[in-house]
């Protein structure tokens, strides 16, 4: 009997996915010749990252190594369950997803804490590759200082991944009568149509939180969980602050507010596992931990990512740092950094994400 109802949720559960997937790619790709055009033909790291040239680096002592650079996995050989041809896919509809949001961002001249030198976010490297996503997010992130305003293009973005109607039936259909099946259904979605962005991860179990175990139910969710095992978007971004703005809370934003489902991603930036808790909600301990976490050493900007995101300004005493002086910091810095010298001189700055 167990079986036959698995059975039956499989089905409907892959019907549902299959869905979702086949009107996502008909309306991302059928006004692809004009938003091709948001990509245009500068993907220079001119516009990726803000100043350095703030440079409090003394806030914090220490920053967080991070894995080892010489065991980072060959991403172009990890595939989700669908193949390499469906991750492909995956990452063409984000992509451009992302890129007419952020050629759309209406808030570019209103916001007083928006870096109006900066161009449109754009990149021309081949819709396919990888490094575009990560090119597009640091411009999103070194466009706009207020990091509510970039976690909330992030929440949009993932928004215009699904169909009206499925953000509109889950939360009644699933996520508030069937809880559990809509956890496990999530996990196993996010391994299927995630594995291209974020590296090899599994389905596990996870706690569950009180008031589950108060309805009788397991002390473990299972199937709940998906454990990322060395996220490529932290190791390609190498930015803490990138991490947690453009991911970690606009995913449990979106999760919560349009799925109709908690959920709690847990970070470990020293090894770049993620884990995803379905079901459960962060609490207070857990977002303050990921907020104060110290910037990577390896990160591209030293820290100037979060020190932008800080107080929307690059240097209080020089005018110059507005009109791209940080702009020669930072190709300095990352001149340094292709020599494989360790940015021990630049201390973490990653106070920024308290509010």
């Amino acid at each position: 009997m167990k079986s036959r109802y698995r059975l039956k949720d499989t089905t409907l559960l892959s019907i549902f996915v299959i869905a979702s997937i086949a009107i996502a790619a008909t309306e991302a790709f059928s006004p692809i010749a004009t938003i091709r055009n948001n990509f245009g033909s500068n993907h220079d790291i001119d516009h990726a990252v803000p100043s350095t040239r703030t440079s409090p680096f003394q806030k914090l002592a220490h920053t967080v190594r991070g894995p080892p650079p010489e065991t980072k996995p060959d991403y172009s050989s990890i595939h989700g369950p669908l193949g390499p041809l469906a991750d492909r896919l995956f990452l063409a509809i984000f992509r451009l997803r992302l890129a007419s949001r952020l050629a759309n961002d209406t808030n570019t001249n209103t916001n007083t804490n928006t870096n109006t030198n900066t161009n449109t976010p754009r990149s021309d490297l081949p819709l396919d590759d990888f490094r575009g996503i990560i090119e597009l997010t640091s411009q999103m992130n070194a466009r706009h200082a207020d990091r509510a305003h970039v976690q909330r293009i992030a929440q949009e973005v993932l928004v215009s991944l699904f169909p009206p109607f499925v953000l509109d039936r889950y939360p009644a259909w699933f996520a508030r009568p069937f809880p559990e099946f809509s956890a496990r259904m999530c996990a196993w979605a996010t391994v299927v149509g995630g594995t291209w962005l974020m590296g090899e991860c599994v389905v596990n179990d996870i706690p569950v939180d009180q008031e589950q175990k108060k309805g009788g139910g397991d002390s473990r969710g299972k199937r709940q969980g998906v454990l990322v095992k060395r996220c490529r978007f932290l190791e390609e971004s190498q930015c803490a602050s990138i991490c947690v703005n453009s991911c970690k809370i606009p995913t449990q934003n979106f999760f919560r507010e349009n799925m109709g489902l908690p959920l709690t991603m847990t970070p470990d930036y020293e090894t770049g596992e993620c884990q995803f808790s379905f079901g459960r909600e962060p609490t207070e301990e857990e977002e303050r931990l990921a907020r104060d976490t110290p910037c990577l050493m390896r990160c591209p900007t030293g820290g100037g990512m979060r020190s932008w995101h800080n107080d929307g300004t690059y240097d209080d005493d020089d005018d110059q740092s507005r009109d791209g002086q940080w702009l020669q910091d930072l190709k300095a810095l990352a001149k340094k950094t292709r020599k494989g010298e360790e940015m021990n001189t630049f201390a973490g700055t990653c106070v920024l994400m308290e509010d």
